[in-house]
């Protein structure tokens, strides 16, 4: 699996309270988590690395097993999640420089033919293949809720000044709800996962145009990305993560 990890602090923001972790497994699983920060002072970035150390050292264990079906594979991301959840609210109830802080969180488990998305919050998910890009993950916002009712279009939720508004984050409560899906996975598809800095600003269009870029290496797809959201004024931290079968090798197994 070839992947690339790229995050910039954006041209706003003081602090990059983004985090981003991919790790290969032995038995052939790639895993990838991005987060997203939120909170008062340095809060959102204690939140952010918090979560995904409390994700990857869980599934570090867990998912190294040779034989992962798709039912074990959609219960670890649901507890990896969880344990993250547990590690951000316990943090932020005993310190109170720290309350209220909390993360958004997407993930994935990849394997030989499914990858496993798990999500709370506005970072994303797309898959590409074929030439087309599909957003897995549906926003947890308050405008997006406002959308699948029919109150707002699509168009009106895209320059909507509370479109960042949360209904769900990772580690605000002690308990919290998680989607999780599994999606089918072939040696075609490219894998994205980003924070809200790269979505609020770059086009689907503009993604697929990139990742089908041949000329370019996978990093410096990532690259091209965050330079993009920069150009449309980065006005938050942007996070990219890219999965991608290693192409034009065969692959025994």
């Amino acid at each position: 699996m070839l992947t690339a990890n790229r995050s910039d602090i954006g041209r706003v923001r003081q602090v990059n309270e983004d985090q981003a972790w991919v790790g290969q497994l032995g038995n052939g699983i790639t895993l990838a988590i991005v987060a997203d920060g939120m909170g008062g002072h340095q809060a959102g970035d204690v939140a952010s690395q918090k979560a995904v150390d409390a994700f990857r050292s869980m599934l570090e264990q867990s998912a190294a097993k040779s034989d992962l079906s798709v039912q074990e594979g959609k219960m670890l991301i649901r507890q990896a999640i969880t344990q993250a959840n547990e590690a951000v609210f316990e943090l932020a109830s005993h310190n109170e420089l720290y309350h209220n802080m909390g993360t958004t969180i997407v993930a994935a488990l990849v394997k030989r033919d499914n990858a496993i998305i798990g999500h709370v919050g506005d970072s994303r998910a797309y898959k590409i293949t074929e030439g087309a890009i599909t957003q897995l993950t549906n926003d947890h916002t308050l405008v997006n809720e406002l959308v699948k009712s029919g109150q707002l279009s699509v168009e009106e939720a895209a320059h909507h000044p509370r479109r960042n508004v949360l209904t769900r984050a990772v580690g605000t409560d002690s308990h919290v709800e998680i989607d999780v899906q599994a999606v089918e996975w072939s040696p075609h598809d490219v894998l994205l996962l980003c924070s809200d800095g790269l979505s609020n600003m770059v086009s689907e269009q503009e993604m697929l145009q990139t990742v089908r870029t041949e000329q370019l290496e996978l990093e410096a797809k990532a690259d091209h990305l965050i330079q993009l959201a920069l150009h449309a004024g980065g006005d938050d931290n942007i996070t990219v993560v890219i999965l991608q079968e290693a192409a034009g090798t065969n692959r025994e197994g």
